[in-house]
């Protein structure tokens, strides 16, 4: 089937489902030009949070992508008047598989017609979670890293994707300040996460094994790739639960992934530690609010 584009994108507004890290984050770029972008959560303090993120970026994001004034930014409780005529949904809720199966039937039941419907999944390609779906060719993997530091955006079709979708994301999104890849097949872990999997799973048998440290793990990463941040670093910026929760997808369809890099995250996780988020992961950032 084909999809009847959205009209008068500009005057439209952004959905934003999940008010995490990365939600915010999303949240942050897509308000970066000026529009409006509408934040839900079920937790009103965590869309109060996600608001206060994108207020205090955005001046500095809009100067970097459009030289204007940044959008509004308003969170709620209640899905349906989250969507009221946003022109694109982007889905960023943590990654289990029945609980995104569940969301992308609410969202093809309450979103517009026309309403492009994206999922930020890092892991799972949209056409795992789109049974209940009556309109499947307007749903799209929308893979975000950690903007507006890490702008790359992976693009994927779920199988039954309308061509006219891609191509539409392909054009706009880089007028938010993000840079679209495509991947051309389907891809567990699309292009650069696919990538970067590896490398993760290494670094955590790594120190799971007793060879090293997640300090030094870090520190010679740095030294070697002349690079900022190293690999532990960067799973705490994620969150460590969410971390654990790809790992787990990524072995439970390849069963022959060692064990032990599962085993150290769920140990951190099962002590409270998940990353940046709150305080303390592989690293102590101190107390958060």
């Amino acid at each position: 089937m084909t999809f009847t584009l959205p009209t008068d994108i500009h005057a439209r507004p952004v959905a934003v489902l999940g008010a995490g890290t990365l939600g915010r984050r999303i949240a942050l770029m897509f308000a970066a030009r000026g529009g409006q972008v509408r934040v839900y959560d079920p937790s009103a303090e965590a869309g109060k949070q996600a608001c206060g993120y994108v207020e205090e970026h955005g001046a500095e994001v809009a100067s970097r992508v459009g030289g204007g004034t940044p959008g509004s930014v308003v969170a709620t409780t209640d899905l349906a008047e989250a969507l009221a005529g946003a022109w694109l949904v982007v889905e960023a809720v943590p990654e289990r598989l029945e609980l995104k199966k569940q969301v992308f039937a609410d969202l093809d039941r309450l979103a517009d017609a026309d309403a492009i419907l994206a999922s930020n999944s890092s892991s799972y390609p949209a056409g795992q979670f789109i049974d209940h779906v009556t309109r499947p060719e307007r749903v799209v993997n929308m893979h975000f890293y950690m903007p507006p530091a890490q702008a790359a955006i992976d693009l994927m079709s779920s199988g039954h994707t309308d061509r006219a979708v891609l191509d539409l994301l392909l054009e706009v999104l880089p007028r938010y300040g993000v840079f679209p890849f495509e991947a051309h097949r389907e891809s567990t872990g699309f292009i650069f996460n696919r990538i970067w999997a590896a490398i993760k799973r290494e670094a955590l048998a790594v120190v799971a094994d007793g060879v090293s440290t997640p300090e030094d793990v870090d520190r010679m990463w740095m030294i070697n790739t002349g690079l900022k941040g190293g690999p532990f670093r960067m799973m705490d910026q994620v969150g460590l639960d969410v971390v654990l929760d790809i790992e787990n997808h990524y072995a439970a369809e390849n069963p022959s992934l060692p064990t032990g890099p599962r085993e150290l995250l769920q140990r951190y996780v099962d002590a409270g530690h998940l990353g940046v988020k709150n305080g303390r992961g592989f690293y102590d950032y101190g107390t958060r609010d």
